[in-house]
């Protein structure tokens, strides 16, 4: 079974992409976030006609998130119980081939100062809840998407210009220590011990070609998903401008294999 999460940044600008990347590698999931599109404006035909089945939570401009399944997903659920941000659009779930699947767009943060860091902490907070009232990580559960943190140190390009700011901070890192605590495995840090791949490089200063990135997008899996994960990897050629039609998102896709 594979399975690849990916911050799409507009699931309209980047459609052809899209389209191309699930040619390429004909995964059974795709967990896109930022979508940026509200639910009827969703190009489900298009995915439809290469055989994939779209549920959708989107608002206009900002946010969502969707699966696309080659079998149909189940229990499907829009949002989370005691969400803070109820209002945004960034947790979908479903169940494809015995997997639960939670894919999140975690809330940005913009910077430790702002309130929408508080709120961050808050979401990431209520997240863990839901979880300890609602799941078992004795059964298949896998939470992907953007995280909108680094795990640690070894998933920063230069962990002293980046300590202590968003993405980087003790306290987000704590909320992520908690979740793995739960039950989780983040299956990329199994596989890649000595840190990284990057899945995130801005789009100024050349930073993807001189290496400047983030670990931000997660593959956290409970036991049972991640004993059956035989290799994590990056499609790094996704970043890449020349490498399909249009911009590329400032995300490159994360791919989890499972036996």
């Amino acid at each position: 079974m594979k399975i690849i999460s990916w911050n799409v940044n507009s699931i309209r600008t980047r459609l052809e992409r899209t389209l191309a990347l699930l040619e390429r590698h004909r995964p059974d999931v795709l967990c896109v976030q930022e979508t940026k599109v509200h639910d009827d404006a969703f190009p489900v035909d298009e995915f439809s006609a290469i055989g994939y089945h779209a549920q959708v939570f989107g608002q206009k401009t900002y946010n969502g998130v969707a699966i696309l399944s080659r079998s149909p997903a189940s229990d499907v659920c829009h949002g989370f119980p005691g969400d803070p941000a109820a209002d945004q659009a960034r947790v979908i779930s479903g169940t494809v081939d015995g997997v639960q699947i939670l894919n999140l767009y975690v809330i940005n943060g913009e910077s430790v100062e702002s309130p929408k860091f508080q709120l961050k902490l808050q979401w990431l907070d209520a997240m863990l809840r839901w979880l300890e009232q609602d799941f078992d990580p004795g059964r298949p559960l896998l939470l992907v998407g953007d995280f909108n943190v680094t795990p640690d140190d070894r998933d920063v390009h230069d962990p002293d210009k980046w300590r202590g700011r968003v993405h980087c901070s003790d306290a987000e890192r704590d909320r992520i220590r908690q979740l793995v605590a739960w039950g989780l495995v983040d299956v990329t840090r199994r596989h890649h011990p000595n840190g990284g791949p990057h899945t995130w490089w801005d789009y100024r200063g050349g930073a993807f070609h001189r290496g400047w990135g983030l670990r931000i997008d997660l593959a956290l899996a409970s036991e049972p998903v991640a004993s059956r994960c035989r290799s994590v990897e990056i499609d790094r050629d996704e970043r890449k401008p020349s490498s399909g039609e249009g911009k590329p998102s400032d995300h490159a896709p994360l791919i989890v294999h499972l036996n």
